[in-house]
């Protein structure tokens, strides 16, 4: 049997939660069906299947025929969903304000009398009361027939097909109303005695307000999707590519792994790719959230979207498609966008009942007015479940959860860090131990040079010239130290003669003629080098996991080196934040247990486990599971792999290896450990807007359908009026998004 298989579609007519509800059942009910998330904020459904019991073509053909037109996902649908729900705002807009143009009428001669003393006295002396509602008919039967017509063609065929809906709701109030208005206009004799009035402008001006609130409600949608259309912005649509020996313009799709482009000064990198020749400085910080630009030489790495500075450069491409660092990114933010969380679960099981729930509370209301109410019943009845019908609508609940998380992964994936996995984002907001990989995490995972002690009588830069010219042919990592160092000070190394390696213990050459010696005490002694002046230093040296190196030159000592791992710039203050957040830091490591205690003394690191296998590592995170709520792992290397899986959440900066970032569930774009800290900040901001979505959703309903149905009647003798319930309904799923969209504005930690 074939390996499970993930299809992604682009699902359109989803309208409100019970629509995402519909459709996920309609998929579930196809064998071979292992897991399925719709998403209505991005209007998609996600479905794990196996391929031998179902095809693509299957998932596609049960969507639309539960009325959700649908098609397969690609690169470029979200662009497609975007300009659809453009044109949806639009189509809304002309809509409510021809909907607001035709129901003016209606509204002055229906309600005219409320605002004006006297006025309905005056249409009744001028026109009649018959011709009065004889003019809304015309009018209202404009409104709702014409722009909003397609709540009745979409409500009442799904209400046929035993799967109401958003727009069922609105078709069953207003046509209700509209359809009592018309018996009491022209036939007015059918009606018990003493029943009288019309309701054009409740039906007229609820439309409206819909409209109206469907308009601002896609507009609000349409700038959830900001971080994913920034991204998509990186794309260049042509290169320059060389072709028989000269560059011409091509289209980014007939690019080849192994093609030469040429990346002129402001362009945007094409593909990924590797620097052949020239240098310039690349902007990558849309990629990264690295604000400082960074230098490109001959065999630097280049990434696809970034900008490039003043120079010329000619690459050669790695990665094109969709195995761009690029595309991968958009990929991974639009799962995360779309990821199912184990809140919203909950939430798509109360929703998927909640429109039949309502229909049933709008007929037990209708049916205890007409019981119970006061003389004349019938009206009474009608105005409350009218109200229960509009009030009820499920759109808040349905864009509680996924619009927070669209807007919290899209900010995210601003500050540099991609949500992988979506339940990461709601588990890593309890977390409350973080254990972290030493080399290439909090240290910058190459050795640096950092202490230099220098014999009397002779100057730094020249012991440092000197060290630096007899380490230049070796690519031992203390060596690459040294010289990088001098290349900062901008030493030039000298010629040597007779260099010679010895294994662990250090190397020698002729620096103009004179034998140069640099390695350990051990060699110096071996070597019959006096370095008893110098045994306090290094002692010193070495109780802060410093390595140790000697240098002298004529049988006398010239220096003293300490050379180590520095730690990055940003971890000093990622882990005071995240001591300050309450969360225990813990470091493991392979390294020797005195470094990594110096190391974490510096940072105040609650725990530390040293000398660890990779497989001690998995070990200890194990432990540390059974003590927390949620535990974190933050590393970058092969190694550091198993427990990237082992732990709660993984955490790998995009800096370290593939493997690494496979195994984890949420990833750093750059080695900065701040984004650690953004990443919690996020899961944290993100949770906490869901809940205060889903309280305002709910708390709306519970507290406003008691009012609809008409329970301040008997105490108060108040009854909410239809076009106040679809105000308050509209307001609900506008002040969702708006909440939601509060999210862009979080700053990243710097």
């Amino acid at each position: 049997m074939r390996a499970p298989d993930t299809l992604v579609m682009s699902v359109s007519n989803m309208s409100c939660a019970s629509c995402a509800g519909r459709v996920d059942k309609a998929l579930r009910q196809l064998p071979g069906v292992l897991a399925v998330d719709v998403n209505l904020a991005t209007e998609t459904a996600q479905v794990t299947y196996t391929p031998d019991l179902a095809s693509r073509a299957d998932f596609i053909a049960a969507s639309t025929a539960a009325g959700y037109a649908a098609q397969e996902h690609s690169e470029d649908s979200h662009g497609q969903v975007q300009a659809r729900k453009q044109q949806l705002a639009e189509a809304y807009g002309r809509r409510s304000r021809l909907a607001a143009f035709l129901a003016a009428p209606v509204i002055i001669l229906g309600m005219g009398g409320h605002i004006l003393p006297g006025f309905e006295r005056l249409i009744a002396d001028v026109i009649g009361q018959k011709a009065n509602w004889i003019i809304q008919c015309i009018f209202a039967t404009a409104v709702l027939f014409g722009p909003g017509l397609d709540f009745y063609r979409r409500g009442f065929p799904a209400l046929w097909r035993g799967a109401p809906d958003m727009n069922s709701l609105v078709a069953l109030g207003t046509g209700a109303a509209y359809a009592f208005s018309l018996i009491a206009t022209f036939l007015p004799q059918v009606l018990p005695e003493g029943v009288s009035g019309v309701y054009y402008e409740p039906a007229s001006l609820i439309v409206v307000l819909i409209l109206f609130g469907r308009d601002l409600e896609n507009r609000a949608k349409g700038r959830t999707g900001k971080a994913i259309q920034s991204l998509l912005g990186l794309r260049v649509k042509t290169a320059q590519v060389r072709r028989a020996g000269e560059f011409v313009d091509c289209p980014i799709e007939e690019i080849v792994v192994g093609d030469v482009l040429s990346l002129r000064p402001g362009e945007r990198v094409a593909v990924d790719g590797v620097v052949h020749e020239g240098s310039s400085y690349i902007d990558e910080s849309m990629i990264t959230g690295e604000p400082r630009p960074v230098e490109k030489s001959t065999g630097a790495a280049l990434t696809a979207g970034t900008v490039n500075g003043m120079g010329h450069v000619i690459y050669e491409a790695r990665r094109v498609g969709h195995d761009t660092t690029l595309s991968q990114i958009i990929q991974l933010v639009e799962q995360a966008q779309g990821a199912k969380l184990p809140i919203k679960a909950l939430v798509d099981r109360l929703t998927l009942w909640f429109v039949p729930m309502v229909l049933t509370l709008a007929f037990v209301t209708v049916t205890v007015w007409m019981i119970w109410g006061p003389a004349p019943a019938l009206p009474y009845a009608l105005v409350a479940g009218v109200c229960v019908l509009i009030i009820a609508c499920p759109c808040a609940m349905g864009l509680a959860t996924p619009t927070s998380i669209m807007v919290g992964t899209g900010r995210a994936a601003e500050m540099g860090v991609l949500f992988r996995k979506g339940d990461a984002l709601q588990l890593l907001a309890d977390v409350d131990v973080i254990a972290f990989d030493k080399t290439g995490t909090l240290t910058r995972g190459q050795p640096v040079l950092t202490d230099l002690d220098v014999a009397d009588g002779l100057g730094r830069r020249a012991a440092l010239q000197v060290m630096a010219s007899v380490e230049q042919g070796s690519d031992h990592p203390i060596a690459r130290a040294i010289v990088m160092a001098a290349a900062e000070e901008g030493l030039d190394l000298l010629p040597i003669q007779d260099g010679q390696t010895y294994a662990g213990l250090g190397l020698s050459a002729h620096v103009a003629g004179e034998e140069v010696i640099l390695g350990t005490e051990r060699f110096m002694r071996e070597r019959g080098i006096d370095v008893k002046g110098y045994h306090g230093s290094a002692e010193a040296l070495a109780s802060q996991g410093k390595s140790v190196i000697f240098a002298a030159r004529a049988g006398q000592v010239i220096a003293l080196a300490g050379v180590s791992d520095a730690l990055k710039p940003s971890t000093q203050g990622a882990i005071a934040r995240l001591k300050a957040a309450g969360i225990t830091v813990v470091m493991l490591t392979g390294d020797r247990r005195d470094a990594a205690l110096q190391i974490a003394a510096d940072l105040g690191i609650d725990q530390v486990h040293a000398e660890l296998l990779p497989a001690d590592k998995s070990r200890v995170l194990a432990e540390l599971k059974t003590k927390a709520r949620q535990s974190a792992f933050v590393g970058d290397g092969i190694n550091d792999a198993p427990a990237l899986a082992a732990a709660d959440i993984g955490i790998a900066l995009g800096t370290g290896t593939d493997v690494a970032v496979e195994s984890a569930d949420i990833v750093l774009m750059s080695g900065d450990l701040l984004g650690v800290v953004n990443a919690i900040e996020m899961s944290r901001l993100t949770l906490r807007n869901i809940k205060q979505n889903l309280f305002w959703a709910f708390g709306y309903n519970v507290a406003l359908i008691p009012v609809a149905a008409g329970a301040l009647y008997p105490a108060f003798g108040m009854l909410l009026s239809p076009i106040l319930a679809a105000a308050a309904m509209a307001l609900s799923s506008i002040f969702v998004l708006a909440n939601a969209l509060r999210l862009r504005y979080v700053r990243a930690a710097r």
